[in-house]
């Protein structure tokens, strides 16, 4: 087990190795939009990983085809959705605005 940080909140809690992104967020009691059931398709899940970032899964092309046609696309930038907590370092992400 190993922790995940969500910020704005600064709520941190503990996480399986194997556990979803997004399900592990909305599991923490947090709001977080996904309108494609997690197919990396609409984006709305979009929020900057700002620590641990070799603790994720690796982004994978479908990812990466849906950010390149976000607004406000950043290097730290990533899907909830698509992510899968490796469980090898803490992670922190930012949960971001206008979601």
């Amino acid at each position: 087990m190993t922790t995940l940080t969500i910020l704005p909140s600064g709520k941190t809690f503990e996480f399986s190795a194997g556990a979803n992104l997004l399900q592990s967020i909305l599991d923490a009691g947090e709001k977080l939009v996904s309108k494609c059931g997690g197919e990396a398709k609409c984006g709305a899940c979009h929020l900057s990983v700002t620590e641990g970032r070799k603790g994720v899964s690796k982004i994978t092309a479908a990812e990466n085809a849906k950010l390149d046609t976000l607004v406000g696309i950043g290097s730290k930038s990533r899907l909830a959705c698509q992510i899968t907590l490796l469980g090898t370092e803490p992670v922190t992400v930012e949960l971001l605005s206008g979601i």
